[in-house]
């Protein structure tokens, strides 16, 4: 999952549509002042043209992607896409028009075309800008493909005529590239069983690949659980008795239907919209925070002069990466980076071990915090850090919640858990956290990994502002 199937693509496309379009407006400017030689009553001022149509540029680009000029199945369609490009820039200028004639009504505000004949070279030069640079966007993408670049590493596993249809048929162009099979001799061609494995398991260890195609009804749940393990996507090649009911999922390559088996639907654009809003609001908090966060690192230091205020933890977050989660001191320093057990271990009281997990991971006057360690942790004043681990993109704002390497050391899923950013808040700190146990909290992470949606993170968000106002405190 670390490779989104054509995202990087989309991305390119909608940078070069951009500048399509503010090329296309210069020039239909600069072609009427300087090349249109029929006299002309206004005073030329290209830049602030130019500036006036960027910052209309959302428009075009919402008006592009509702037309699905951004989707998969229309981008491998020429002539339709070409019809859509044409629609989206007569659509795209008519809302533009329709803008300035209302806002030319306004005194502080000139018409954006001061003759009507800008507007239609305008719309005649952005089709052609759209469509000759979506087609050097295309053939360079092409030519990356056929030097290696940007494909999908891709295991085959499975015992099945598609297993050699794939081996056989699979070219660059398809942004796949088999670097493995596993399968039994027959269903792999000569040439190809110097890459064959002895099972999948070596084959992801030894390849770490992108993706894995299983192309065969059997062990179905087991591999599309290794393939989560290994943050590689899963796809599944039906029989060809399943192609109708799978038509509006199903994509081929090399004549081979594959469907894309999704672990959550946090990626591609979504995780650029989530990024994007953690970037705002946590630049937005951190401003907020400012005051309360130097005074209670001011405290700190009176307190405990010698021992740090700020306390930097080990955690995991999304494709098993390790980071340093911030956070204001509230253990003893002599604690500070045990697990539970080894720190209630130190102080010579190891019952308190089983006590601590039975009830979710919290203690009614927990002995390895100080006093104004529990306070902050009452009152979730210690979390006020991690909004700097938010602007980094160690964590998201919402997501599961971002464990230690020994808690998730012997957890089953929790490969699916890290297949997307932890939070510093989520649906299980909003859910009886003091009253759920450890798998109770997993459960509802692993609800959240396969049920995301832009409503789910704004409900959690306000569900913790009430938390915190409730004083519920964090654990």
């Amino acid at each position: 999952m670390k490779k989104e199937p054509g995202f990087g693509y989309r991305v390119a496309l909608v940078f070069g549509d951009a500048l399509a379009i503010v090329f296309s407006f210069a020039f239909a400017y600069y072609f009427r002042v300087n090349i249109d030689h029929r006299a002309f009553y206004f005073t030329a001022e290209i830049g602030d043209f130019v500036l006036s149509m960027t910052l209309l540029l959302p428009v075009w680009l919402i008006i592009l992607s509702s037309l699905g000029l951004y989707s998969k199945k229309i981008l491998s369609r020429r002539t339709l896409q070409g019809w859509r490009l044409f629609i989206a820039s007569l659509v795209g200028m008519m809302a533009i028009i329709t803008y300035d004639f209302f806002a030319s009504s306004s005194i502080a505000h000139g018409s954006l075309f001061p003759v009507r004949t800008i507007a239609l070279y305008a719309l005649i030069f952005s089709f052609l800008a759209l469509t000759i640079e979506r087609f050097i966007v295309s053939q360079l993408r092409r030519i990356m493909r056929r030097h290696d670049m940007g494909l999908i590493r891709t295991v085959v596993v499975g015992n099945s005529n598609n297993t050699t249809q794939l081996l056989m048929g699979t070219f660059p162009e398809s942004g796949f590239k088999i670097v493995g099979v596993v399968a039994n001799n027959e269903y792999i061609p000569q040439e190809w069983r110097k890459r064959k494995y002895p099972n999948l398991d070596i084959a992801l260890k030894n390849l770490r690949p992108d993706a894995i195609i299983h192309t065969d009804p059997e062990r179905i749940e087991e591999t599309n659980k290794m393939a989560v393990e290994h943050h590689a996507l899963y796809y599944y090649s039906p029989s060809e008795s399943s192609i109708i009911t799978l038509s509006g999922n199903v994509e081929f390559i090399a004549a081979t239907p594959i469907v894309l088996v999704r672990t959550t639907p946090l990626n591609g654009a979504a995780r650029v919209y989530k990024r994007f809003l953690d970037i705002i609001l946590s630049i937005l908090l951190i401003i907020v925070a400012a005051i309360p966060m130097l005074i209670i690192f001011i405290i700190q230091k009176i307190i405990e002069p010698k021992a740090p205020a700020i306390y930097k933890d080990t955690r995991l977050t999304r494709f098993n990466n390790e980071f340093s989660l911030f956070k204001f001191r509230s253990m003893k320093q002599e604690f500070c980076g045990l697990t539970p057990e080894q720190a209630f271990e130190k102080m010579g009281k190891p019952e308190l071990s089983e006590k601590y997990r039975k009830q979710g991971d919290y203690l009614k006057n927990d002995p390895r915090y100080t006093k104004f360690g529990a306070f902050l942790r009452n009152t979730s004043l210690d979390e006020l850090p991690q909004f700097f681990n938010v602007l980094k993109g160690d964590i998201s704002l919402i997501g599961p919640r971002a464990l230690q390497p020994a808690e998730l050391k012997n957890y089953g899923d929790r490969g699916l858990i890290l297949s997307v950013k932890s939070g510093l808040s989520g649906l299980a700190q909003v859910s009886g956290r003091r009253n759920i146990s450890f798998n109770e909290r997993r459960s509802l992470d692993i609800y959240y990994v396969q049920n995301w949606t832009p409503a789910l993170d704004v409900q959690i968000f306000f569900r913790t502002i009430a938390s915190v106002l409730r004083r519920d405190g964090a654990k």
